[in-house]
């Protein structure tokens, strides 16, 4: 199956840049590209990528606003956004993946990493750049838990706190399945129920709300 992908970057040298290294890759097509997040938002609903790369500064709309009005919460048929940026910001971060941004990079992640997050996002998956996904885990492990206790839509076994907890401090599948004496498979599942449950859409919310309701602490 071919991923078809929007480039919006308001820069014409990142924008050719970005697709053509995507053009290159025999499983991904760019069907469009945009300059600005007006444009971004236009051609989006117009063309209906399996994936949208969007710079997280553009005139018009920043990469954020786009990110809400392609894939936030209440979009009837959202389209998987990609935020990517020079700017290593955790406003940044935090903002698109509460918006409801399926990856998060930096311009100099290089391609083999940039190809993974459209890949990831084209089948339900996130990912965020590792450096990334450290220091935002370090930043709400610091943070005091919310006030308001958000309960999940559906109670969590006692198995699924435990995968909580290690989704929270970090751990990718593989490990999670390792340190709990289970098969990946299980470990993959337990995530999918906690997604459902907390209605989170990656592992960063997956995380957000683990610290947000105070069960993962320090």
């Amino acid at each position: 199956m071919t991923v078809r992908v929007l480039v919006a970057d308001d820069q014409d040298l990142v924008r050719t840049g970005l697709s053509m290294i995507l053009d290159a890759q025999p499983d991904i097509e760019v069907v469009g590209q945009a300059a600005d997040g007006h444009a971004a938002v236009e051609l989006a609903h117009r063309l209906r990528p399996d994936v949208c790369l969007v710079d997280i500064r553009m005139p018009g709309l920043d990469g954020i606003e786009v990110t809400e009005l392609l894939a936030g919460r209440g979009v009837p048929d959202p389209i998987a956004v990609v935020v990517i940026t020079t700017f290593d910001l955790d406003e940044y971060v935090q903002g698109a993946l509460r918006a409801g941004a399926r990856g998060f990079l930096l311009k100099d992640a290089g391609p083999e990493l940039l190809v993974q997050a459209v890949h990831a996002a084209a089948v339900g998956d996130a990912l965020i750049a590792p450096n990334i996904t450290r220091r935002l885990l370090a930043t709400l492990a610091a943070r005091k838990p919310s006030s308001r206790r958000t309960q999940p839509i559906e109670r969590l076994t006692e198995r699924e706190e435990e995968v909580l907890t290690l989704v929270a401090r970090g751990r990718t599948n593989a490990e999670i399945a390792a340190e709990l004496f289970i098969g990946l498979t299980t470990a993959k599942t337990h995530v999918a129920s906690l997604l459902t449950k907390i209605g989170a859409r990656n592992r960063v919310e997956i995380a957000m709300w683990a610290y947000d309701t105070g069960r993962v602490g320090d």
